[in-house]
């Protein structure tokens, strides 16, 4: 595998599939049309991941002590630990893996949300509730009762966070390792602070019939940014992190033994940070089966919510101003993650076959509880397979300017990294690459999952999650709603992001005694696959259950609402 050093002239599709694409496209029956032409052509990398973090490009290092911050993290809420359309378990996020095997993990801070399953719904506790009430098959008589039980626990997570204890404010005094929040795009990293956030949210409404709490993004935020002082509310992502950057070049209390001797780094307060934003400038096309290429009012939060992808050009320059503000950072490393191909993620499932042999892409894409035979492109919502390709073309655009980021940052002798999600998902893309050889691009092999995950049974796939008898019977690295890991899949980003630490020279420890750990470095997918529910005893009812999620979907839009985070209205 090879990094392609500029972006693609010709187009990867043959002119077959690209003609089949165009037809699908064109369908009169198609809806919601972009809101505008979408960008010129470009084709997918053809020349596969970028398997060199570093680019090729050397750069002499040479530090001092040790960093008081070994891990902060940027980003949204695939930093945030977000699962099964909530963020609730912030201890098994991969920032918290990776500083559970750093030895660090009783240092690293994290907001936590704990209650009512977490915010804004938990699809996972949702069923659960659903099971032991109505039992593990629902058939379809039995689904209204079943939609009332939904409602009941839909409310009940509505009062809990907008009229309830969660409603309560948190002072925040020490700022956070983990500053990513749900539903963010690279906008709200720069601009929005818990002032901004406070100042969003709208008085509380108990909505009978779309029963969902409200600001939820806003709300989960106030529990991520600093409130204290006062004015620390004014500190955005990117300045908070700042801000720790600055705590550098006193005693450091961490282990004895290790590099930094206890001494502190005199030019650096964070050791490593990672910065993986930009998939909310591309994922609201899957979620909402719609796509709108940004155009005027792309960079103002009030109005960017009405954009589902972002043109190439607008995202590389909020690009460059996140790049301009992390480079005032002091940070020893800085590790940025591209933005994965969003049309992998099951939310949206590829219907009727390939649009061709060879093809990647489907003749359409619509939500996973719509059988083959049951799509109707003229009532069901989805995407065509032209539009699929467009977003992913996009992706690779926004990928190539991260990639001329860092290669530019190395060459001023930053020790700037990038670490490819694109291509690890990509490897782990079943529907698309993995049951279709005909479709693999040359540079393709699977990606070598660890022993722990290959003894399952069945082995993790990117299918949608689905359950029989009590057991996993399908998928395993995405959780139930579709877009979002579940924890064992969240260690495979943290066991990449640790590979390219290692490059860097970043120095792992054993959490007693904190003597410095021998490569390899290895995620502890044991423990994972203990704390992973969804793996190891998932709802029973999730077959059932898919139909379930469907039909609320239908009648209360959750799906566009707790993973749209509400961005129409804002």
């Amino acid at each position: 595998m090879t990094e392609s050093s500029t972006p693609p002239t010709t187009s990867e599709t043959s002119a077959t599939e690209a003609a089949a694409s165009r037809a699908t496209a064109s369908d009169p029956t198609a809806s919601d049309p972009p809101a505008s032409d979408p960008p010129a052509s470009r084709s997918p990398r053809a020349a596969g991941p970028y398997a060199d973090p570093t680019l090729g490009i050397p750069v002499a290092t040479s530090w001092r002590g040790e960093p008081r911050h070994r891990l902060v993290a940027l980003g949204d809420s695939l930093t945030q630990g977000f699962q099964s359309c909530a963020v609730f378990r912030t201890g098994l996020s991969y920032p918290a893996i990776i500083a559970h095997e750093l030895g660090w993990a009783d240092s690293f801070r994290h907001p936590s949300y704990d209650g009512c399953g977490g915010l804004p719904l938990n699809l996972e506790m949702l069923l659960r509730d659903l099971e032991e009430h109505c039992g593990r098959d629902v058939d379809w008589w039995e689904v209204p009762s079943a939609l009332f039980r939904a409602r009941r626990f839909m409310d009940k997570v509505e009062d809990y966070w907008e009229r309830g204890p969660g409603a309560s404010p948190v002072s925040t005094t020490a700022i956070h390792h983990n500053l990513a929040c749900f539903g963010w795009d690279v906008r709200d990293a720069l601009e929005k602070s818990a002032d901004v956030c406070r100042r969003m949210i709208g008085a509380p409404q108990d909505d009978f019939v779309r029963q969902m709490v409200g600001d939820a993004g806003e709300r989960a935020a106030l529990r991520t940014l600093p409130t204290r002082p006062a004015a620390a509310g004014a500190l955005t992502q990117v300045t908070a992190a700042a801000a720790l950057g600055e705590e550098r070049g006193t005693e450091n209390p961490g282990a004895p033994g290790g590099s930094g001797g206890g001494d502190g780094d005199p030019d650096h307060g964070i050791e490593t940070l990672i910065v993986f934003l930009g998939a909310n400038n591309a994922l609201s096309s899957v979620v909402q089966l719609k796509v709108a290429w940004s155009g005027e009012g792309y960079d103002d939060l009030r109005r960017k919510g009405r954009y589902t992808v972002w043109r190439p050009e607008h995202f590389a320059a909020e690009l460059d101003e996140l790049a301009a503000a992390v480079r005032e950072i002091r940070a020893r490393h800085v590790i940025w993650c591209t933005v994965p191909h969003v049309t992998i993620a099951p939310v949206a499932r590829g219907v009727r076959g390939k649009a061709e042999p060879g093809s990647r892409y489907f003749p359409y894409y619509t939500r996973p509880w719509i059988d083959d035979d049951d799509f109707d492109p003229r009532r069901d919502p989805h995407l065509t397979g032209e539009q699929a390709r467009q977003v992913d073309e996009a992706i690779d655009s926004y990928n190539v300017s991260m990639a001329e980021v860092v290669r530019k940052a190395r060459r001023a002798g930053r020790d700037w990294y990038l670490m490819d999600s694109a291509g690890l998902l990509d490897r782990l893309a079943t529907r698309r690459f993995g049951e279709d050889s005909s479709a693999r691009p040359d540079w393709w092999s699977p990606y070598p999952l660890p022993d722990e995950l290959r003894a399952l049974d069945p082995v993790p796939t990117s299918h949608f999650l689905l359950s029989e008898d009590g057991r996993r019977s399908a998928g395993g690295l995405f959780s139930l709603d579709g877009v979002h890991p579940t924890t064992v899949a969240y260690g495979l980003l943290a066991q990449e992001l640790i590979e390219v630490m290692r490059r860097a020279g970043v120095e792992f420890r054993t959490p007693r005694d904190q003597r410095p750990r021998p490569d390899p470095v290895r995620v502890d997918f044991a423990r994972l696959i203990r704390h992973d529910t969804l793996i190891n005893h998932p709802p029973g009812n999730l077959t059932s259950g898919l139909r379930i999620i469907g039909w609320a979907d239908e009648a209360l839009d959750v799906l566009g609402r707790t993973l749209g985070f509400g961005r129409a209205g804002k």
